[in-house]
């Protein structure tokens, strides 16, 4: 359908959306996000202590009680992503692949691509970061980072180890969690920003 009017075209161009705005990331500053909705998300990776060997019920009660931390304090969010590659669409392509394949030699190559994503799989299956948000609805004034230093020395007293992410790991956080990349090592600030940096040189 053409639209004539140029009154309604303007309008539709108007009313263009940045994919920021729809994902409320105005910018990184330093070691936070800063929403358009002025709110300031403050990230911790979080680890308990000797997990690994820890009993059932002990981990349970590790559970427990961030349970009742989070529960606690309302500003507090838990994020867990995905810290491995995903290879879903990789093996549903292999696999079509095997199904169509009439060629042997190339049928058997093919199903040891697919053993071979499988092992790497299994030895990342529990490849997962877990995350702690701290959500601060209006500017970090003197209040604010008193109140998150309670929060943190709380963490400490529950058994648990948080770092705050710096605007590096904020940067492959947020590609990790909206693209799925977990191989890129530098995310630039600006895309493409590099080649003009290669340029100037």
């Amino acid at each position: 359908m053409i639209y004539n009017n140029t009154k309604t075209i303007f309008m539709f161009r108007k009313n263009k959306t940045s994919t920021r705005r729809l994902l409320n990331l105005k910018t990184i500053d330093g070691d936070k996000l800063v929403g358009y909705n002025g709110h300031n998300l403050i990230y911790y990776s979080i680890v308990p202590y000797n997990l690994s060997v820890l009993s059932n019920e002990n981990i349970e009660a590790k559970i427990f009680l961030l349970m009742n931390l989070i529960k606690g304090v309302d500003i507090v969010e838990i994020l867990c992503v995905n810290g491995r590659e995903n290879f879903r669409i990789n093996k549903e392509y292999i696999s079509k692949r095997i199904s169509e394949e009439l060629n042997p030699s190339i049928k058997k190559l093919l199903e040891l691509d697919l053993k071979h994503i499988d092992e790497i799989q299994l030895k990342s299956a529990t490849a997962r970061s877990f995350l702690i948000c701290i959500r601060i609805k209006h500017d970090i004034n003197r209040e604010a980072i008193n109140y998150i230093k309670r929060i943190e020395k709380s963490f400490g007293q529950f058994g648990f180890t948080t770092q705050r992410l710096s605007k590096k790991e904020l940067k492959t956080l947020l590609g990790v969690y909206y693209e799925q990349n977990v191989t890129t090592d530098h995310f630039e600030d600006i895309d493409g920003e590099r080649w003009l940096l290669d340029e100037e040189v």
